[in-house]
């Protein structure tokens, strides 16, 4: 972390919370490459996890995930209303406020972002896959959205920034 951009307490909560519920920045670098390495030959890594990075910068990013987290923590410990209680910690299919947080993400870097969240969303490649099973016993209706959301951000920047750099050339 550089003294030049020093990271808020917000951010450092939201980064801090998806790394508690297990998913790790490379979890998230992995489906961006998922979903960009079709159209890019050399993609590495790196490049995704950057812009993962860059996407969790943004505080309305921030704000999703830190409510989106605490409303799936709150259904594990049983501590939400009925029927939201039920309603989320089954991840109910027709409920879909779980999907207009990860749409707020999603719009950050443009309209690309909703066709790749849309597959991601279906696909539930990597992490998604294992933050949709629900025996674990935690419950991961916010994350999964969140995280695919993040991943589709990411992949919008990196296809942004390719094309500027194209047009430069």
């Amino acid at each position: 972390m550089s003294e030049q951009n020093p990271k808020t307490d917000l951010e450092e909560k939201a980064r801090n919370w998806i790394k508690e519920r297990g998913v790790t920045l490379r979890d998230i670098g992995e489906l961006v490459h998922y979903l960009q390495a079709p159209y890019h030959d050399s993609l590495s890594i790196e490049d995704c996890i950057e812009n993962v990075d860059k996407v969790l910068s943004k505080r309305e990013v921030q704000n999703a995930v830190i409510t989106g987290i605490q409303l799936d923590v709150l259904a594990e410990q049983n501590q939400l209303t009925s029927p939201l209680q039920e309603t989320i910690a089954s991840d109910e299919g027709l409920y879909g406020i779980d999907e207009i947080i990860a749409l707020s993400i999603v719009n950050v870097y443009g309209s690309i972002g909703f066709t790749n969240y849309g597959y991601i969303d279906k696909e539930k490649p990597g992490i998604l896959k294992k933050l949709n099973d629900k025996s674990s016993g935690q419950c991961h209706t916010f994350l999964d959205d969140i995280i695919g959301a993040i991943a589709a951000a990411a992949s919008s920047r990196l296809a942004h920034s390719v094309a500027k750099d194209e047009e430069l050339d």
